[in-house]
């Protein structure tokens, strides 16, 4: 520019700081994006706990002298805290009296409640659903579960190294090529309108422009499609993906609880006999599995009795009268402790439906067992076709899920993917995920829930469920899917790496037309103002191929 202003070419100085300016503002267009899902993240954390003072009995029961709330920062380890129904546990800690079933879908993803007794552990962050638990405090503070899951977000996004565009790169020794040219031409010509040409001729316009105005354009068509993308980086990161790592539930799965299956044993009670029954009796039950039951009988208009007589055992099952029968109600361990003998039968039932990732509720009268309901998340049905569109395209898929194996290798087979890592807690999904990258793999993780986030930002692409994801998954995410259709994944994937592969060539295409442009001009064929118009056109190629992505059809 200065050079162009010496010689009194004011147009070719102006014309080169024009398109200069263009070029960065595109480029900080595609990249300031707020983030703000760590501190909803934050707000997750317990404020407070109930602190229990006292001893305990013989069978670890907490013999209460009083009870009070305190500051979740005030609880130490060894405490003993109560929590009642739908309260959020404050600590990790271990179970010593009391039994329920926790949502434990803030850590594992895990779509089912879990049922808990004496002994076993609970997570920070959790929800206790129904029955009042007493805990001893084994991980506070900073130690505890959600905190770590907190630590984990953060790290990653410190870890997040910034975008290195071509042209920076080529900058390096562009500069220097061109100086050196320009001077030399200037010695030997002896002609210091030549050396100037050079400059001008050689200004990396197009090269500049070439990587944010593709990108540009990719992001305008995505959006289109309903797919959010954050930066340029995601982008080009994404075109360079060989693996992708799916969450199961909420990603694969709708994440909602459905029944698939009425079964019954008893030949005078039918599917919609025992239905009305098993509704019926669960009407006044709080219970995940019971709600959906009674949800699926209101939907097919099975007409609900009153029941007499209802009891309910946190976490196991229940007692109800209803016209008659006398049902008991639960999972197969609540039906053996009230005396009922399950036959060689339904434990194969049992077993095929524990295969298929399934729950089931078991029906039976008295002493007899008269079937059984099972309840599945439901797989989304273009998941299938997705996976095969991805290996069409070499890349691999993983399954990462905080699901138990029986449950995880289930889904994974319905939808063709062949790897799975089951029963993982947000520490160890992020572990997998280093692993993989450790042994040269460029990972993209797509998952939904706050037990995501650490992942999401570990991986070198993130994806999130936009619409029911929760919000802070979408803001670790670097690509949201606002329609939840992970049919987009492929279309995403194929946009990515046509968007690398216009950048290559209209990087390519510039420098062509830049050493043409140089080497007439250092035969005089241009001067500074002809070679601005030449090198201008070969800004104005590098827009129109970006334009042409903006339109493009990805089947």
């Amino acid at each position: 520019m200065m050079a162009a202003i010496a010689i009194g070419d004011l147009f070719a100085a102006g014309e080169v700081a024009f398109i200069m300016a263009i070029g960065a503002i595109l480029e900080d267009m595609t990249t300031n994006r707020a983030k703000k899902g760590l501190k909803k993240l934050i707000s997750l954390v317990p404020a407070q706990g109930r602190l229990i003072t006292g001893k305990e009995n013989e069978n670890g029961k907490s013999e209460a002298e009083s009870e009070k709330m305190i500051p979740a920062d005030q609880i130490r380890q060894n405490d003993i805290l109560r929590v009642l129904p739908g309260e959020t546990i404050p600590v990790d800690g271990i179970i010593i009296h009391g039994e329920t079933s926790i949502d434990q879908s803030i850590m594992t993803g895990e779509s089912l409640p879990v049922d808990k007794g004496t002994g076993e552990e609970v997570f920070c962050g959790t929800i206790n659903r129904f029955g009042a638990i007493d805990l001893r405090a084994t991980k506070v503070g900073m130690d505890s579960s959600l905190q770590k899951l907190i630590r984990m977000v953060q790290d990653a996004e410190s870890r997040q190294a910034p975008m290195q565009r071509i042209a920076d790169k080529c900058a390096s020794w562009l500069v220097p090529v061109a100086l050196s040219i320009a001077v030399i031409t200037g010695f030997l010509t002896r002609d210091i309108v030549r050396a100037v040409t050079v400059l001008v001729v050689f200004c990396p316009c197009a090269l500049v422009l070439a990587t944010p105005t593709a990108i540009m354009a990719a992001i305008g068509q995505a959006t289109k499609h309903g797919v959010i993308i954050k930066s340029g980086e995601a982008l080009e990161k994404m075109g360079k993906v060989t693996t992708l790592a799916f969450d199961k539930t909420g990603t694969l799965t709708y994440g909602k609880l459905e029944v698939s299956d009425i079964i019954t044993l008893d030949e005078n009670i039918g599917e919609s006999k025992l239905l009305a029954l098993t509704a019926s009796a669960e009407m006044k039950s709080e219970h995940p599995l019971g709600k959906a039951i009674v949800a699926h009988a209101k939907e097919k208009g099975v007409k609900l009795m009153e029941s007499d007589s209802f009891q309910m055992q946190s976490g196991k099952g229940i007692y109800a009268e209803i016209s008659g029968f006398r049902l008991c109600i639960g999972n197969e361990k609540f039906i053996r402790q009230n005396g009922i003998i399950l036959s060689q039968n339904v434990n194969k039932e049992l077993e095929q439906l524990r295969m298929q990732g399934k729950a089931a509720v078991i029906v039976a009268d008295g002493d007899s067992c008269l079937g059984m309901i099972a309840l599945s998340d439901v797989l989304r049905p273009e998941a299938g076709a997705m996976v095969a569109k991805l290996s069409g395209m070499n890349t691999n898929t993983v399954l990462l899920t905080g699901d138990n194996k029986k449950t995880a290798a289930y889904f994974a087979k319905q939808a063709g993917i062949t790897e799975v890592k089951a029963d993982l807690l947000p520490e160890e999904k992020v572990a997998s995920i280093s692993e993989m990258q450790k042994q040269g793999k460029r990972v993209c993780m797509i998952g939904d829930g706050v037990n995501d986030a650490p992942a999401l930002k570990t991986a070198d692409v993130g994806v999130a469920m936009g619409s029911m994801g929760s919000d802070i998954a979408v803001e670790a995410a670097d690509i949201a899917l606002m329609s939840d259709d992970i049919s987009k994944i492929p279309y995403l994937k194929k946009l990515s790496n046509a968007t690398i592969a216009t950048i290559k060539f209209s990087i390519t295409l510039s420098m062509c037309i830049n050493f043409i442009a140089v080497a007439c001009s250092v035969s005089g064929v241009l001067n500074p103002t002809t070679g601005a118009l030449v090198h201008n056109a070969g800004s104005c190629f590098v827009v129109l191929i970006a334009a042409l992505l903006y339109d493009r059809k990805f089947e």
